[in-house]
């Protein structure tokens, strides 16, 4: 008996009619399906935290001083701007001699004393003496002059774009002997601004 190749071939092309079908529904309903999208950008830009010292008449920290006797003072004037865009947490000051230390610096009770004041206007007069016609506050108490991270108080630079006006005092004590006599040092003033207290926006 002879068998029909034209009804087998019939069968197997309807079958895969039939799986080309069922795959083409199953595809429309995997890919098929509602979209929709959104976007947005944040810009981000890291705060500045900067301090500065006047320059010329605004900083006579620079300017040297000789022939200093015991029971003088020394009266020098500078501006403190905190010239960032963030409010600090504090401004601390340290001061140094190096290896210029002498008795002046490294005798902590009869050599030189530090004091720093602040005014809310600037400092009047053409020399020492100076006169506060504004507020004046203590930023730093007495104490030798040679001292680290000592913490600076009353400056309204704790905040943005605002400027301090402040007199450093060097006294040399009238408890000083013999002992000082031709004694030198260059002190060195580092001042250092810490950011504001981190927070939540």
């Amino acid at each position: 008996m002879a068998i029909s190749l034209k009804t087998t071939s019939g069968k197997i092309l309807a079958s895969v009619a039939l799986v080309s079908t069922a795959a083409a529904v199953a595809g429309m309903g995997t890919y098929g399906a509602f979209t929709s999208s959104t976007s947005a950008s944040q810009a981000v830009t890291a705060g500045t935290v900067t301090i500065a010292l006047g320059t010329g008449a605004n900083n006579t920290l620079n300017v040297p001083v000789a022939g200093l006797l015991p029971g003088d003072k020394v009266e020098k004037l500078v501006t403190l701007a905190n010239t960032g865009n963030s409010d600090l947490n504090n401004v601390t000051l340290t001061t140094s001699a190096g290896a210029t230390g002498s008795l002046l610096t490294t005798d902590t009770t009869n050599g030189l004393q530090l004091t720093i004041e602040n005014c809310s206007v600037a400092w009047t007069g053409s020399a020492a003496p100076y006169t506060c016609t504004g507020t004046k506050t203590t930023v730093l108490a007495s104490g030798p002059v040679i001292a680290a991270n000592k913490a600076l108080n009353n400056l309204t630079s704790l905040t943005s774009n605002k400027t301090d006006n402040l007199k450093v005092t060097t006294a040399f004590p009238t408890t000083a002997g013999d002992t000082f006599q031709g004694a030198t040092s260059t002190i060195g003033f580092s001042f250092t601004g810490t950011q504001r207290t981190e927070t939540t926006k």
